[in-house]
């Protein structure tokens, strides 16, 4: 809040110090409230020197006095907000009220519109982060890294952003999209409908074997996980689990917790750092493992990202699941929406994630015990080496462990063939970590070293009726 607040004051100043300034202030500083030094107790606040103030005072009378075209006051103090935080990275940005109301949509699970997790690239274009299951987007057959070009055949603005693509259910629009491996733009048309995300689904495999497929995480993602897992046990004795997150791009932060507190015992689920205290957290799993033991193996892809790794890399850090799948996306940040007193939002990155193991995945991703590759239709080209990853976005944070040798960006996983690639690596108990190898989605050739099952103690409070009631750690909602 501290934070925010130092943001609204000082803001607050800058058309006051454009009309005001004068020489004698000129002789003093400006002090703002500065970030927590993270290696001392206590640090002096930082002060941004008024020449600083004073250059954005020139350039704002300039722009004011001299544009071809009168431009409000209000239009530059926009501006000049969003330029704060254009350059930071590529996930903080500032919500108007309208757009901070569509954000929060998203996170309750319903809204108008076609269904894309989308990125606006610095030239305006808008990269597709994942399609959600079900969703107009999904039918018409849009896919992680697509990239939006133009909505209706107009350029995208940077005003407008994403805003063109909500609207009326019923109303229709034509999307033109650019995608490696096809020579030409092409256009795919799409009818807006309200968009009711059910981000959690479920069904057996086959007699023993359950399925659950999450692709996003909202705010009753952890109470839609339980019913699922309960229905499944219902529904068949359980002797193993696949767990799917492929073009999963994340969510409420929470929910990915409670997720994870589901299949864990004990241990750590994730620790948050960032450079003031509020942003240092650790969440730890209480006991009572819903599935007691089971076997469980996570199916991830290019397109998990964010709260989705956040889940992969919990259960494998407590030898709770196996990976399988594609190198994963690689956000490795946390979100938080900071309110202003206008109604507009700041989204801020405020903190780095770490496994229970103590590693960031930022910029790096988590890399799967056994690699699948895409499956290709003949005739259809190799995307070629194309890096679908956070990595490969300008101004992306700089991960502990990006640039190491050997680094391949990961594949976005289609279709069925993941799917039982997973469930054969399952039915092989395999509990332990072990090196990656490399294989064709269903082949043959995923034989990673043989290691014991995974052997669970059973928890204290195995009644199911007791474990219904297992209690959820009181944790704030950051957004990765």
């Amino acid at each position: 809040m501290r934070l925010s607040l130092a943001l609204v004051l000082l803001l607050s100043c800058l058309p006051a110090l454009a009309q005001e300034a004068t020489q004698a202030e000129a002789e003093a500083e400006l002090e703002v409230a500065g970030s927590d030094d993270p290696d001392a107790a206590e640090t002096a606040p930082d002060k941004v020197p008024l020449e600083e103030i004073r250059r954005y005072v020139a350039v704002f009378n300039a722009v004011k006095d001299a544009y071809v075209e009168p431009v409000e006051d209000s239009r530059l103090m926009q501006s000049a907000i969003r330029g704060l935080l254009l350059d930071l990275d590529p996930h903080s940005t500032y919500f108007e009220s309208r757009d901070a109301a569509a954000f929060d949509e998203q996170a309750s699970g319903a809204y108008n519109g076609i269904g894309l997790e989308l990125m606006q690239q610095p030239d305006n274009s808008l990269r597709v982060i994942a399609p959600i299951d079900g969703t107009p987007a999904d039918r018409a057959g849009i896919k992680s890294g697509d990239l939006i070009i133009a909505i209706d055949g107009a350029p995208i603005s940077s005003k407008d952003g994403m805003e063109p693509l909500r609207g009326d259910p019923g109303s229709t629009l034509r999307l033109t999209l650019v995608r490696e491996g096809r020579e030409k733009p092409f256009d795919v048309d799409l009818v807006r409908e309200t968009i009711r995300v059910a981000s959690v689904r479920s069904r057996i495999l086959e007699p023993g074997y359950g399925y659950v497929r999450i692709s996003t995480f909202q705010a009753d993602t952890g109470s839609a996980f339980q019913a699922a897992i309960d229905k499944l046990q219902a529904q068949d004795k359980l002797r193993g689990l696949v767990l799917d997150l492929r073009s999963n791009p994340g969510g409420l932060l929470v929910s990915a917790v409670q997720v994870a507190d589901e299949l864990l015992d004990k241990g750590t689920i994730v620790t948050t750092r960032g450079r003031i205290a509020v942003s240092d957290s650790r969440f730890d799993a209480t006991p009572g493992d819903r599935l007691q033991g089971t076997p469980v193996v996570v199916l991830v892809d290019a397109g998990s990202a964010s709260a989705s790794e956040v889940l992969a890399g919990a259960l494998r850090d407590n030898d709770r699941a196996r990976v399988i799948g594609s190198r994963t996306f690689g956000k490795g940040s946390v979100q938080t929406v900071l309110p202003l007193d206008n109604g507009d939002s700041v989204k801020l990155t405020t903190a780095r994630y770490y496994t229970p193991s103590g590693r960031s995945i930022q910029a790096s991703g988590i890399v799967p015990d056994v690699v699948l590759r895409p499956e290709r239709t003949e005739g259809e080209e190799d995307a070629g080496g194309f890096d679908y990853s956070e990595a490969s976005l300008p101004g992306h944070l700089r991960g502990d462990d990006e640039g190491s040798e050997g680094y391949t960006p990961g594949d976005v996983l289609e279709g069925e063939a993941p799917i039982a690639a997973a469930l054969a690596e399952l039915k092989k108990g395999s509990g332990a970590k072990s090196k990656p190898v490399v294989a064709a989605p269903g082949s043959a050739a995923a034989k990673p070293v043989p290691a014991p099952a995974i052997q669970k103690r059973p928890p204290a409070n195995a009644d199911p009726a007791a474990q219904a009631a297992k209690p959820v750690p009181a944790l704030p909602a950051p957004t990765p």
